[in-house]
């Protein structure tokens, strides 16, 4: 043991330099996951002092229907927002990466622009186009002879708005990882599979979704983290009102504890279950993807 503090003493200069990120980390990263894991067990309002209550909050969430109702919501818009996306942005970086296609450069900044977009900027574009009584969807369903709908008074027309952000936002962004990976299967596959006669559904299902699972495992993990952490998206769409029916979610519900009602111990219990949640789901995601591999 002493001779690594002598070791860690001649090089005390480098340490000092590669200090300031780990410093920063414990504050900001792992001092305020330690601190969240104490708050869960504790009743706090972020003033007086901290109660200790055990498990108590997670007993409460458990028996509490708005936390159901979120984790529905939730779930709900993790589904319409993800798996459109992901599988039009395979679709689109398997087109870019035809040969047929030129000016790949310029689609593939074209397709991730939006991921780019400032989030609350894309939000009033979207509240343009589906608005209830002047949005632009709307106004062209009423030019080809359909009635309008109320988006956003109804669950699954708030729900699709929502989705219809998400999908809008990150497949390009999902697209230009598909088409990084596309690069890199050897040519030399498609050629022999076109010398076979095979068709171009064929290459896509038998060559381009294998080689490319890992990538699309990847893809599929981050949306789920995504997927499960929405905020911005229902929170600036509702304003200063509640969440629109069908949008409310975990973050949100936790977000509203902990800032509105000043639950900062629930609140911290319930960033534990989210925790909990999205960590099934990607051993799930990691298990059905190399589910051939056993």
């Amino acid at each position: 043991m002493g001779g690594l503090f002598k070791e860690i003493y001649k090089s005390r200069t480098l340490y000092l330099f590669i200090s300031p990120f780990y410093i920063l980390f414990l504050i900001f990263s792992v001092f305020p996951i330690l601190f969240s894991m104490y708050l869960a067990v504790h009743k706090w309002d972020g003033i007086g002092e901290m109660k200790y209550v055990g498990f108590k909050n997670f007993d409460y969430m458990l028996h509490d229907p708005t936390f159901w109702k979120v984790l529905v919501n939730n779930i709900a818009l993790w589904i319409l927002g993800n798996a459109p996306q992901l599988l039009c942005a395979l679709v689109v970086a398997y087109i870019i990466n035809l040969s047929i296609v030129r000016f790949k450069g310029f689609y593939r900044i074209a397709y991730f622009l939006p991921n780019v977009t400032a989030m609350v900027a894309v939000v009033i574009i979207f509240q343009s186009l589906f608005g209830n009584e002047y949005g632009l969807i709307n106004y062209l369903m009423e030019k080809i002879g359909l009635h309008k709908i109320a988006w956003l008074n109804s669950e699954f027309g708030a729900r699709v708005v929502i989705a219809a952000m998400i999908s809008w936002r990150y497949m390009g962004y999902n697209a230009v990882i598909y088409l990084s990976g596309l690069q890199r299967i050897p040519k030399d596959l498609y050629e022999a599979a076109e010398l076979d006669g095979a068709t171009l559904f064929q290459t896509f299902t038998k060559i381009t979704i294998p080689m490319l699972r890992p990538i699309i495992l990847f893809s599929v993990m981050m949306s789920t983290i995504g997927g499960f952490q929405i905020f911005t998206e229902p929170q600036v769409l509702a304003g200063n009102q509640p969440p629109y029916p069908g949008t409310d979610t975990i973050v949100l519900y936790m977000f509203r504890e902990g800032f509105n009602y000043q639950n900062y111990g629930y609140a911290a219990a319930v960033s534990w279950v989210l925790f909990i949640i999205i960590g099934l789901l990607s051993v799930l995601n990691w298990k059905f993807f190399n589910r051939s591999d056993d």
